[in-house]
């Protein structure tokens, strides 16, 4: 029989997709009642990932986390306090802000996000890492997480919205505005490259294209506002990238040579930038061939 002779019904193959889809949408929600509703698991989980699943969503737990060491640190003890002092307000259950956390790439803001939970998780901290398409949910997740005895902290990594976006909206609604109370064990720790979350142009002080271009600019500006606290992360400069390598390299059994260090300097010119991560991406490489090349 040739496939091109039949005849098909579309108008119910359409109804049958549709009915699947619905039965599927179905499941995906009990499952998501599921997790949520077993709350031991929070006892024995410090991190969770909030899963977009098409309307709702899940709390899915992070069995191993990402703890960084101390090392990965280095340097940045002064940012890090501040960031401390508010994570243990908010623990004890004092008045506390939500932080974003800006700057280059690479410098440490996320580390330092994530080095909060091992001291912290013993005093009831959890994280809960949420996507940029999860911040739509941020009521669900609120709604989910307002009764339980533990403190989360929701954990935005890497933020960056255009004006066309919606997504900021939620978020803008949670961090203030809303008609609805935020749990008081909740709290919003995120990270961007951007200082006002969104892009900034020249047009924005010339006024190109908008009548009320102050307007404009106190739009951009309003999201970023709603944090109480905002910690800048710079680029490193060469003595303390150096210092980076070092701390690393005697963490990891390596010597300190001028050679080493000049090879990280070649290594960090090549990627354009001196940060953390950019030290320990060098220390990985010169460790690994060193390796290699003591077993050949």
């Amino acid at each position: 029989m040739n496939f091109h002779q039949l005849e098909i019904d579309w108008e119910y193959l359409l109804e049958r997709i549709e009915r699947l889809m619905d039965l599927a949408e179905g499941a995906l929600e009990e499952r998501f009642e599921t997790v949520t509703l077993e709350n031991e698991m929070f006892e024995q989980v410090m991190a969770f990932r909030w899963q977009h699943m098409g309307s709702h969503g899940m709390l899915l737990p992070v069995l191993h986390p990402d703890l960084p060491e101390s090392g990965e640190l280095y340097g940045l003890d002064p940012l890090l306090e501040r960031l401390r002092h508010n994570t243990a307000q908010f623990v004890a259950g004092h008045p506390c802000n939500d932080v974003l956390l800006w700057g280059e790439r690479g410098c440490g803001k996320s580390t330092a996000v994530r080095s909060l939970l091992e001291p912290f998780a013993p005093a009831g901290l959890r994280l809960i890492e949420v996507p940029r398409e999860g911040l739509f949910h941020l009521p669900e997740i609120a709604d989910t997480l307002r009764e339980l005895p533990w403190r989360f902290l929701l954990f935005c990594d890497d933020l960056a919205f255009d004006e066309s976006e919606g997504a900021f909206r939620g978020l803008k609604a949670l961090l203030e505005g809303s008609i609805e109370k935020r749990p008081d064990n909740l709290l919003i720790y995120a990270t961007s490259n951007r200082r006002h979350l969104m892009p900034e142009r020249m047009s924005d002080n010339t006024g190109d294209s908008e009548i009320h271009p102050e307007e404009a600019i106190a739009e951009k500006l309003s999201l970023s506002d709603r944090f109480g606290i905002t910690i800048a992360f710079y680029p490193h400069d060469p003595e303390r990238f150096l210092g980076i390598v070092s701390h690393l390299a005697r963490r990891r059994g390596l010597r300190v040579t001028r050679h080493l260090r000049e090879k990280a300097l070649f290594w960090a010119r090549q990627r354009g930038i001196l940060n953390g991560r950019v030290a320990r991406q060098f220390l990985d490489d010169y460790q690994g061939r060193k390796a290699l090349s003591a077993k050949s």
